[in-house]
């Protein structure tokens, strides 16, 4: 399993896993604008061009309407008042004829100079005579002559329904608008090949593979049709602007409809050629996109190495400080300037608070030396007048001997005593203090006492606290037989326990009285003190606190009742601490 210390940005709450999340919800989007954004700006460039193209179809469309309605106002005016058509149509003589021929010749190729961009020919046709009066420009004589067999063979000969407008016909591969009149019996008219209307547009950009035409009403192509099958290009309507599909690439098709006639003027323009700048901007888009995606696992390696590193290295040192190691520091690397300053804080706060801790376990050992003498001379005082009492009860009696062996059993009584200020004694020192308090007992109530100690030789070198096995002797006499009648039995032993991870020293005070009341029982293991009608008693309230301080709280004493009857006190104290004091375990 990855230790989560050691990836502390890989939880779910740390923040390396929000930077990560951070990161992706700003990226993310961004290239997502991105992306949208040039699909955004392509269609409005699209739009643009469009309307930009069609305005300029509809300019250049105006203009040859307006070119064509010049061209109808001079043949209606020619027509209708000009001296020579009407000869023409009604000569009075032959001589008339040929001379308002030759006026109007002259007169059409002065004023066909005017009109030169709208039309190739101009003329005046008698059906009558079959003859043709007209003037032209910017013709060979492959194609006049062609248009005038047309003129005289089809035009008016087979009777054709002549449009009240401009109107489109195709003479053998050529595409030409034609304009006639009727003056009486002669018609007036104009034609012009739809390539000389064409002829402005090839100054208009419309890319490599784009083209203007011509359409007729079928929107079929009038002019450049080999451009418009091969490009399989087809609309509908009449003012046009839609896309409609070519071979290879998609088309911008503008049209705009003449008012003047029956044909449409037409621009397509490849879609590349709309767009021809966006490939640039598309291609910056996708590139920034996967540097995006590039620098994102860079970023978080960055942001790794900058933040995320020097942040585990101080949550380590914190964890260990946690297991209760303080003597921990965080070695100086190359890193940020603010991360540097952390660190040598957190350095010097870690050496202050190692040495506050010290002076503060040494002034806790001081404190514990001092309860623990404070603790003994409450014992010593409370012993040393009841053996001024029993000195006083013998002499009353006047027993010397016993008032001899009493001095000698309370000399070294008192002489363990002044020792016990000791943190300290071995075991063997406990145990002779105890018979030698149990022969006092005797000597002062000369009552039989029946004594059973049991501890093994190899025991007797471990140190112990002073006085704890003669403090609970001392309140099993006093307190376990209150009645007097009955022989006190005092059993003590003393063993080695092996438990699972250390050994310890469990010493058993047991006796045949009448036991541990109930609530006195649940107080004593409780460790608090009693208190009853002869006041507080602190016997043992003094000897388990002074194993706390001395065992830092790892030794014990319990309390229960033995079967059928007398009191219990188990004492263990471990044997693989070391020991505050002369002695250690």
């Amino acid at each position: 399993m990855m230790n989560w210390f050691r990836y502390p940005w890989m939880g779910r709450n740390s923040i390396g896993m929000k930077l990560a999340l951070g990161g992706l919800l700003i990226i993310g989007p961004l290239i997502s604008l991105l992306y949208y954004y040039n699909f955004y700006a392509a269609s409005v460039v699209h739009n643009q061009v469009s309307i930009s193209n069609r305005n300029m179809i509809s300019l250049y469309m105006q203009e040859i309407d307006t070119g064509l309605d010049t061209v109808d106002q001079y043949l209606i005016g020619l027509a209708a008042s000009n001296y020579n058509v009407q000869i023409l149509d009604k000569p009075r003589s032959e001589d008339d004829y040929v001379l308002a021929k030759l006026w109007l010749s002259n007169q059409l190729s002065t004023d066909l100079l005017m009109y030169k961009t709208m039309a190739n020919s101009m003329f005046v046709y008698s059906p009558e005579r079959q003859e043709i009066v007209d003037a032209i420009v910017g013709v060979d004589t492959g194609e006049y002559d062609r248009v005038a067999e047309y003129i005289k063979g089809v035009l008016f000969t087979n009777k054709e329904k002549l449009s009240s407008s401009w109107f489109t016909k195709t003479i053998e591969s050529d595409h030409y608008l034609f304009r006639v009149l009727q003056s009486g019996d002669v018609w007036v008219g104009a034609w012009v090949n739809l390539s000389t209307l064409q002829s402005p547009l090839a100054y208009v950009d419309l890319g490599d593979d784009g083209a203007s035409l011509f359409l007729d009403d079928q929107q079929r192509p009038l002019t450049d049709i080999p451009y418009w099958n091969s490009h399989q290009i087809s609309i509908s309507g009449g003012d046009q602007n839609e896309i409609a599909d070519g071979q290879s690439d998609n088309y911008l098709v503008v049209s705009k409809h003449s008012v003047k006639g029956d044909f449409s003027l037409a621009a397509v323009i490849p879609t590349a050629t709309v767009l021809q700048n966006l490939p640039y901007l598309n291609r910056i888009v996708i590139l920034i996109s996967i540097v995006g995606v590039v620098l994102l696992p860079l970023f978080f390696l960055f942001i790794r190495k900058v933040v995320l590193v020097p942040l585990n290295r101080i949550v380590t040192a914190m964890k260990r400080i946690g297991d209760g190691n303080v003597h921990t520091r965080i070695d100086p690397i190359r890193t940020s300037d603010e991360f540097i300053i952390v660190h040598q804080v957190f350095n010097r706060m870690m050496e202050q608070i190692e040495e506050l801790k010290i002076n503060v376990y040494e002034e806790q050992l001081d404190k514990q030396k001092a309860e623990l003498q404070h603790l003994q001379l409450q014992i010593n005082p409370h012993f040393f007048m009841n053996t001024l009492n029993l000195i006083y009860s013998l002499a009353l009696d006047k027993d010397y001997e016993l008032i001899k062996e009493m001095t000698m059993r309370l000399v070294h009584y008192f002489r363990y005593m002044f020792r016990s200020n000791l943190t300290f004694v071995p075991l063997r020192e406990e145990i002779e203090h105890v018979r030698n308090y149990i022969g006092i007992h005797e000597l002062r109530y000369q009552q039989k006492l029946i004594s059973r100690i049991h501890a093994d030789d190899q025991l007797m070198k471990i140190p112990v606290p002073p006085l704890i096995i003669q403090s609970f002797v001392e309140n099993t006499l006093k307190h376990g037989y209150p009645d007097g009648d009955t022989v006190p039995v005092i059993e003590v032993s003393i063993e080695l326990l092996e438990e699972e991870h250390h050994a310890c020293l469990a010493i058993t005070v047991k006796d045949e009285g009448r036991g541990f009341r109930s609530d006195v029982l649940q107080l004593l293991n409780a460790g608090g003190r009693i208190v009853d009608e002869q006041g507080e008693h602190i016997g043992v309230w003094n000897i388990w606190h002074r194993l706390r301080l001395l065992y830092e709280g790892k030794a014990a004493v319990t309390f229960r009742n033995g079967e059928p009857n007398g009191a219990i006190v188990q004492i263990s104290l471990p044997l693989y601490e070391e020991t505050k004091g002369e002695l250690s375990v």
